[in-house]
Parts: structure tokens; C-alpha cells; sequence
């Protein structure tokens, strides 16, 4: 993402990653005799599609132009706090005294975490970190409505229909806010790689585990993105984060661990 987003911009990233992602496990499904079901359930992979691939998708690429790809995981981390926030406003979550106690946590985190010192910010900081949490939002909300629309929904078929879904959506927007400049080898190299591992089957393993354990433990699998956010970012970009944003990072993950386990 931080390599593809700089040259293709926010909608044509998205764009090509649902895009790619989808077809790929459409090719796969007729490959292997899975029917997603696309007609009977359109409706629910239409609004998955629109709250965790096509909005969240493009919020993160514009945040990857601006931040540090050791960042955009930490703050990809708040994810289960949001998953918890909703599934107490809309689905009837029980929040308890411990679960609270790490949305404190999670909130003081991010609090350190989003203080400019120390990074090379610049005027579209405090954007970037709005987006990056506006696309945390949409994946904790989308755990809420499959538990309350996806009865009967195949895992599978979610994972291929909101991506096509998702498509069809940045679609229209894609003359508006065309690509910055033409893709090279290493940046198609990039998208391949979101749209197959990062998209397609990351989606297939990930509804799987909302159907399985639910939402808010399904999102639990951001405890592992910071930890390799950090040596990709630190490996392959040469990023460094100052100590502050790394102790912000620490209370997230210890924040979530509380609202997962609480």
C-alpha cells in the first residue's frame, strides 16, 4: 500500500484490489464448483462491500500517501475497539468493566500515537490519521452487520461478493480521481500482491472467523499487524518511529487485548 498508493492515488489502489482480488476468487469458484450465491444474498455483500472494501480501502491508500507504513499498523490495530463500540450501540454487546478499561487504554494509545514529534509530519497529518481510523471504523462495524443480516450468507461468498461489490462502487469515482502517474513494475508487483494475499485470501481466512468466533474476536488478527507493520516498514523502507509512537502502539495492543478478552 505504501509503495502503490504515492503513483496510483487513493481510488485507483482500492480500485485494482478489490477489483483483482475479486476476479481471482470468482476464477477460483467456478474452478472448484463453489456458488457465492451472488444473487441471493447481493444485498448484504453490496453494503459489506461498501463498509469494509470500498471506503476503508481508500481511506488507508490516501493515509499510506502521508504516514509511515509503521504507523498505519499501529492505528490499524484500533480496529477491535471500534468492532466493540458498535456491537454495544447495535447489537447488544455487554461491555464490561474490563473491556471498558481497554477502549481507555486503546484511546490514550492513539492519543500518543498521533502526535506529529518525532515524524516527519506533514499538513495532511492529522488527515491521514482520520482516515486511517475512519477505515479501523468501517472494519469494526462490518463484524455488526454480518451478525445481524448474514444468516445464511456463505463465508466464501462474502468474501468474493463484497469485493465485487466494492468495485462496483469505486468504479465511478475512478475518473474523478484518476491514477497520479503510470504504474511500474514494482507498483503493479505491489497491487498484485494486496489484491491476491491481502484481499482475496485474507477475506476468505477472515469471514470465516466472524462466522466462527464473531466480529470483535475475529479482529484480534490486528494484533499482528503493528509487530509487522513495523520490521516491513523498518526492513524494506527504512522507517523508524520515535518512542512515543512506539509506547502509543504498545497501549493499543494492550487496549485491544482487553476489549477481546474482557
Amino acid at each position: 500500500m505504501r509503495v502503490a498508493a504515492p503513483v496510483l492515488g487513493p481510488i485507483a489502489t482500492a480500485e485494482s484490489r478489490v477489483l483483482l482480488g475479486g476476479l481471482a476468487l470468482l476464477a477460483w469458484f467456478r474452478l472448484t464448483a463453489f456458488d457465492p450465491r451472488l444473487r441471493e444474498h447481493w444485498r448484504l455483500y453490496a453494503l459489506v462491500g461498501l463498509v469494509n472494501s470500498a471506503v476503508p480501502f481508500a481511506l488507508y491508500a490516501f493515509a499510506a500517501m502521508h504516514l509511515p507504513a509503521s504507523l498505519l499498523a499501529i492505528l490499524n490495530a484500533t480496529s477491535p475497539m471500534f468492532g466493540l463500540a458498535f456491537g454495544a450501540l447495535f447489537a447488544g454487546e455487554r461491555v464490561s468493566a474490563r473491556k471498558l478499561a481497554g477502549l481507555v487504554i486503546g484511546a490514550g494509545g492513539v492519543a500518543l500515537v498521533t502526535r506529529p514529534a518525532g515524524i516527519d509530519a506533514g499538513p495532511m497529518f492529522g488527515w491521514a490519521v482520520g482516515a486511517s481510523l475512519g477505515a479501523c471504523c468501517g472494519y469494526g462495524l462490518t463484524g455488526v452487520l454480518i451478525k445481524r443480516w448474514g444468516g445464511g450468507a456463505p463465508p466464501k461468498g462474502i468474501a468474493v461478493g463484497n469485493q465485487l461489490a466494492a468495485a462496483l462502487f469505486l468504479l465511478p469515482v475512478l475518473p474523478v480521481l484518476p491514477p497520479l502517474a503510470a504504474p511500474t513494475l514494482l507498483v503493479a508487483a505491489n497491487v498484485l500482491g494486496l489484491a491476491i494475499l491481502a484481499s482475496a485470501v485474507a477475506f476468505l481466512l477472515y469471514f470465516r472467523l466472524i462466522a466462527d468466533v464473531g466480529g470483535t474476536r475475529a479482529l484480534t488478527v490486528t494484533y499482528l499487524i503493528p509487530l509487522f507493520g513495523l520490521a516491513w516498514g523498518a526492513l524494506f523502507l527504512g522507517e523508524s518511529l520515535p518512542p512515543a509512537a512506539l509506547a502509543g502502539g504498545a497501549l493499543i495492543l494492550i487496549g485491544t487485548v482487553f476489549v477481546t478478552r474482557g
